[in-house]
C-alpha cells in the first residue's frame, strides 16, 4: 500500500412471483439479458440492490472513486455496527480504523471506533505499528465482528489507532485500511479478514475481484467469493503468483512501439489496489519518460505536451506471454492548470527491480485474486 498524493431498502421480494414448475428469472438475469445490469449498478452504487442481486456465497461491495487517487468502500465494526470508510488494499494485509484513543489530527477529522459501545468487542494489550509508503499508524490490537455487505466475520482481528502520521491521512476521504494481501504480511498471529471469510464459510469460492471505474465515475466494486462476468470482456488470463506475500507476479518485459524499454529479462511486479500510479525502478521509469519526450519543471516534476497524448505510444506489459497495453490516456493525467503529467513514479533508487502496478493499470483490467490456486486473472475491463 502506498499513498500517491492523495432503495433506501427496496422490498424487492414484493416483486417476485413464484409459479409452480416455472423458473422465474432473477432481476439480475433480466437486467443482464437487456444489457442493463451494469448501468443499473452504476446508477445505484451504494444501494442495497448489491445484496439482493448477488448470488449465494458472493458479496458485492461498491466503492467510490476519489479523483482517480483511491477507491473507498464502507464496512462496519462492532455490535451495534459502527461504520467506516476504508481502502480495500491488496498491498497490505491488516485492517485498522481510527479509535477514540487517538489524538492525532487525522483522527479528529475522521470517524473513531468506540469499543465501549460494542457488546462484542474483545480487548487485548498487544501494541501494533504499521508502516506504509508515505504514512504510518500505531495502536492496539482488538477483536470484533466486521461486516462487509451481507457478510459478518466473527471475532476479527483489527487495529485501533493511537497515532496516525502524515497529512495524507488527515485530509483523506477514508478512515482506515482493509488489507487483502497474504497472511505472511499480517500482524503476527492474526488472521486477515479475507482468510476469515473463507475459514468461517462465508464465501463460496476462495477468491475476490476488483472492477475499478475510470474518469471519476461510479460503479467501482470489489466482489468476494465469485466473479461477475459482466464487468470484463473476453476470457480471463491466469497468471501464477510468484511470491505469496504481496500479490506478486512475473512480468516478461515492458515495451513501447515494439521496443523493450524496461524489464528486458523479466522482472517482478505487485498488483496493488492501494497505489494510484505505476511505480518502477528509477532507470526504467526515466527511460520511459525519455520515450515520451517528458520535460522537467523547475520543481522537478515531469510534464508532457497535452497535445501529444493522442500520438504517444502504449506502454505494453507482457505478462505470462499476454500483452497488456496501457495507453497514454491512462498513463498521462491532465490537471486543472492545463498541464499534463505522467502517472508514473520512481521507486527509491536502491537497485530494486520490483514494479508496482497500481490503479492506472488496474482500471484497464478487471482483476481476480485467486487464493484457491494462487493465481491472478486479468481481462480487459468493461468501459
Amino acid at each position: 500500500m502506498r499513498w500517491i498524493g492523495f432503495l433506501s431498502l427496496v422490498a424487492l421480494s414484493e416483486c417476485l412471483v413464484t409459479i409452480p414448475l416455472t423458473k422465474v428469472k432473477s432481476m439480475r438475469e433480466s437486467l443482464r439479458e437487456k444489457n442493463l445490469l451494469r448501468d443499473y449498478l452504476q446508477r445505484h452504487p451504494y444501494s442495497h440492490a448489491y445484496k439482493f442481486l448477488s448470488r449465494e456465497g458472493v458479496t458485492f461491495q461498491p466503492m467510490r472513486n476519489y479523483l482517480d487517487l483511491y477507491y473507498v468502500g464502507t464496512i462496519s465494526i462492532g455490535t451495534p455496527p459502527q461504520e467506516f470508510k476504508v481502502i480495500f488494499d491488496t498491498g497490505s494485509a491488516d485492517l485498522w480504523v481510527p479509535s477514540i484513543y487517538c489524538s492525532s489530527p487525522a483522527c479528529v477529522t475522521h470517524k473513531n471506533f468506540n469499543p465501549q459501545r460494542s457488546s462484542t468487542f474483545q480487548r487485548t494489550d498487544q501494541p501494533i505499528e504499521l508502516l506504509y509508503g508515505s504514512a504510518s499508524m500505531t495502536g492496539q490490537l482488538g477483536y470484533d465482528d466486521v461486516r462487509i455487505g451481507d457478510l459478518v466475520c466473527k471475532s476479527q482481528a483489527f487495529g485501533l489507532s493511537w497515532t496516525e502520521s502524515s497529512k495524507s491521512l488527515e485530509f483523506s476521504a477514508f478512515d482506515g485500511i482493509l488489507g487483502l494481501a497474504y497472511p505472511s504480511l499480517a500482524i503476527k498471529d492474526t488472521t486477515p479478514l479475507f482468510d476469515s471469510m473463507w475459514k468461517q464459510g462465508l464465501i463460496s469460492e476462495n477468491l475476490f475481484a476488483f472492477y475499478l471505474s475510470s474518469n471519476k465515475k461510479n460503479g467501482s466494486v470489489v466482489m468476494f467469493g465469485g466473479v461477475d462476468h459482466s464487468y470484463y470482456r473476453g476470457e480471463l488470463q491466469w497468471v501464477p503468483v510468484s511470491e505469496q506475500g504481496y500479490w506478486q507476479i512475473t512480468v516478461d518485459s515492458i515495451s513501447m512501439d515494439g521496443k523493450v524499454v524496461a524489464c528486458p529479462d523479466s522482472c517482478q511486479a505487485i498488483l496493488d489496489t492501494g497505489t494510484s500510479l505505476v511505480i518502477g525502478p528509477a532507470n526504467a521509469i526515466l527511460n520511459i519518460l525519455r520515450n515520451i519526450s517528458a520535460n522537467t519543471t523547475r520543481s522537478g516534476e515531469y510534464i508532457v505536451s497535452c497535445d501529444a497524448i493522442q500520438s504517444l505510444p502504449d506502454i505494453v506489459f507482457t505478462i505470462n506471454g499476454v500483452a497488456y497495453p496501457v495507453p497514454a490516456r491512462a498513463y498521462i493525467r491532465r490537471k486543472r492548470t492545463g498541464m499534463c503529467y505522467p502517472n508514473l513514479d520512481m521507486d527509491s533508487p536502491d537497485g530494486s527491480s520490483r514494479w508496482i502496478l497500481g490503479d492506472v493499470f488496474l482500471r484497464l483490467y478487471f482483476t481476480v485474486f485467486n487464493r484457491a490456486n494462487n493465481t491472478i486473472g486479468l481481462a480487459p475491463a468493461m468501459a
